[in-house]
């Protein structure tokens, strides 16, 4: 399990580094979309179809059962992959979305790293830039 952590823990750093820094080509958000999220969701769906059933009380209906899931390296594993995998979806659709509006890539960079980092947080931040923006464009009329 370890291993499997750290791999994908450094593929999904490596795929926000591309996000960030490189031109936004189509090939880029494809593989990032299709191949790393592909190949994280691969992975979060083995592992719970193998371990899921497995681990004693795990299950969605109360903190403990939650808490369960969380007791093994399997269920840990499966739930980091999650975060890894939905936070660089919705830091993708960040990015295509901040593009389309014109946002300089120095805006964008902090926001796409407490998406990184914090997930709802950044994407918290987009929404209030989205909603500056459109408020401040509402006044120039």
């Amino acid at each position: 399990m370890e291993s499997l952590f750290s791999l994908a823990s450094t593929a999904a750093l490596g795929g926000w580094l591309l996000l960030i820094v490189l031109p936004r080509w189509q090939l880029l958000i494809a593989s990032l979309r299709y191949g790393l999220i592909g190949w994280l969701a691969l992975a979060y769906s083995v592992l719970i179809f193998v371990f899921f059933f497995r681990i004693d009380g795990a299950g969605f209906g109360s903190i403990g059962a939650v808490r369960a899931i969380f007791t093994s390296d399997a269920g840990l594993v499966a739930g980091w992959i999650h975060y890894l995998a939905f936070d660089l979806f919705v830091g993708i659709w960040i990015a295509q979305e901040a593009d389309q509006r014109g946002y300089n890539r120095l805006l964008q960079a902090p926001i796409l790293v407490a998406t990184f980092l914090f997930g709802p947080f950044g994407l918290l931040l987009f929404h209030l830039t989205r909603a500056t923006e459109t408020a401040l464009s509402f006044r120039k009329a």
